[in-house]
This record gives structure tokens, sequence and C-alpha cells, in this order.
């Protein structure tokens, strides 16, 4: 009797003591670490958890290493830690720490390709951005050209402008891949919706088609509308002669102010003198553009001037029309041209 007694008060004390100790770890691993602020860490490749923990310990953010040390091993998790870069906000608990490090939910930074942005602009950006990996020595339309497979030798034109996340470390050429990728996609996808009795040969057409509306508006509800005019134009074989293209062909030589002398100096890209499109996109357009390009709107404008600040048009149907629409809004921006000319501007 008297060892039933025994065991069943050994039993009794077993038991409030693995109540003290359940109560006891669930009030440090599900309390909220002693952060006041964001904090930004990195876990290197192959460190151990023993290591990573004594670290956030001498860093203010974790309390004791080995509660860290002890959860993962309840949970059979000490070498499941996943290398990266990681956040945390104030309020995250132990618990949160190891199953963010386990799961790898990384930190991840953006960059924002925007409309009618040119390639070279997205190179700089990706040059400067302190998570981006550069791998490339020189990165420009060659090279780029050359490690995404690109036919003619040109990358203007083929990222989709978007706002892109990623984890720190990932290389130029994952992330210009990824956007190319993206672009290929778009692309394909408004060529397969385009209407019929189109001017353009092939996608890519479109696509340095799609280059020059956006770079022509940034209003959604003219997109379609110039893609008109450009249309209507290509097929009646009359010049493009839009400002945007001469001034990607002008290239640095650009200063910001078109001249008209300009207008007349014979470039690959110069719309004026040459007919048909420009040997390639002169921009990075967006899906809007993409899907004005094969979809333009009907109509009987040949010709468009820009009348606001907010960068809307005036669009006319006959030339006379668009030298009466120049005199009244843009009789200062320039000399008018000749009759023999068919400007859209």
């Amino acid at each position: 009797m008297l060892r039933k007694l025994i065991l069943l008060v050994l039993v009794a004390v077993a038991a409030g003591v693995l109540m003290l100790a359940w109560r006891e770890y669930a009030q440090w691993h599900e309390a909220p670490l002693p952060l006041a602020e964001r904090v930004v860490f990195e876990v290197p490749q192959g460190e151990p958890l023993s290591r990573l923990a004594a670290r956030l310990e001498g860093d203010g953010v974790i309390e004791h290493a080995w509660q860290l040390r002890l959860l993962a091993r309840l949970r059979d998790q000490s070498a499941a830690v996943r290398a990266g870069e990681y956040e945390l906000a104030p309020g995250t608990t132990l618990a949160g720490l190891l199953d963010m490090l386990v799961a790898g939910r990384v930190k991840l930074h953006d960059i924002t390709i925007v409309e009618g942005t040119t390639a070279k602009q997205l190179f700089e950006q990706l040059s400067r951005h302190p998570a981006i990996r550069r791998t490339l020595e020189t990165i420009n339309h060659a090279t780029v050209a050359e490690v995404l497979g690109l036919e003619n030798g040109h990358a203007e034109g083929w990222f989709l402008p978007e706002t892109y996340r990623f984890p720190r470390g990932t290389t130029d050429v994952e992330f210009l891949r990824r956007a190319h990728e993206d672009m290929k996609r778009e692309l394909e996808a408004a060529w397969q919706a385009r209407a019929d009795g189109l001017p353009l040969k092939n996608p890519y057409e479109a696509l340095i088609l799609a280059s020059i509306i956006e770079k022509e508006t940034s209003l959604e509800h003219e997109r379609g509308t110039i893609a008109g005019v450009f249309t209507r134009r290509l097929q009646r074989g009359m010049r493009l002669q839009t400002d945007p293209t001469v001034i990607y062909g002008l290239g640095d030589a650009y200063t910001g102010d078109i001249r008209y002398r300009d207008l007349r100096t014979d470039t690959p890209y110069n719309t004026y003198t040459r007919k048909g499109l420009p040997p390639t996109p002169i921009a990075l357009p967006g899906r809007a553009s993409l899907r004005a390009a094969v979809n333009p709107e009907p109509g009987d404008a040949l010709y468009f001037v820009a009348i606001s600040p907010r960068g809307e048009h005036k669009f006319s149907a006959t030339y006379e029309e668009h030298r009466a629409a120049v005199r009244k809004y843009q009789s200062m921006r320039r000399p008018l041209d000749p009759p023999a000319q068919d400007a859209t501007e």
C-alpha cells in the first residue's frame, strides 16, 4: 500500500514538473521577440543553427540561444534552416522565427520597370541596385542579347514593365531572363488576339509598334486611337513621322529639345525620312500598348498633335485640319513642316 502511495506521489510530482515545464515552454516560444523595430539579418549557406542562434542572441534579436536550439530540436528542424536574408518585424515569436527560417521566407526586394523606359535605363537600374548580384562585366544590348539568345542582337523592348520582387543575390541575368520571359508571354498572347488585316508581319513588328505607342501617350483612352493612326499610315505607305523614334535614333546626342534639322537627318530610326517601322523597338511597352498595337481603333484620323500638358492629342483626318491644329496648339513649338510632309506631330 505504501509503495502504491509513493508511486502515486511520484507520478503526481512528475506530472506537475512536466506541466510547469510545458507552461514555461509555451510561455517563451510563443512570446514576442525583444524587437523594437524591424531587423534584417542574413543566414550564410552552411551556417549551423547553433552558431546562428548564438549570433542572434549576441545581436539582441532573441533572448536566449538555447531556446531556439531546443525548439528546433523538439521539432526535428535543426538542420532544416535555409540560407538567405530575413526580415523580422516587432511581434514575431520564437516559433514564428523558426517557421520563417525553415520555410525560407526570405526578405524580398523589388524593382519597378516603368512603361516607356528604355532597356538602357533598365540596365543602369540593375547596375545600381544593391540586392542584384552582377555577373555580366558589361550590361548592354549586345551582352544581354547574347545571354538571352535574341536573334537580332538588340535587347530593346524585350522586358515587360512590371514590379518584380526577388531575394538578395538574384543575378542580373536571372532578373533579365524573368522580365524577358514575361514579355514573350504577353506579346504572344497579344499577337494571338490580333485583329485581321494588320500591316504587321510578325510579333516583333507588333512589339516595335507598341513601343512607339507607349512613347506617344500615357493616356489609356488614346492608345487605341494612336495605334489606329499608325496602322492606317502603314497601310497607305505613309511615313510614320513620329518624334520619339527620331529621339531614340539620336541616342546620347539628344539633349531634351528636338530640332528641325534632327527631323531631316537620316538615321535608321528617323521615321520622317524612312517609311515603315524602325528596325527595333524604341522603349519597353506595357500590356496596354501591346494590346493597342494589334487591336487599333477604327477611324479616319491620319495625324495628331499634342494639345495639353497632360499629353492629350488632337486627331485629324486631313493634312489641312492637322496644320490648323498645329497653328492653334503648337505654333511656338517649331516651324511648320512644308505641305508635302505628312507630320503626325
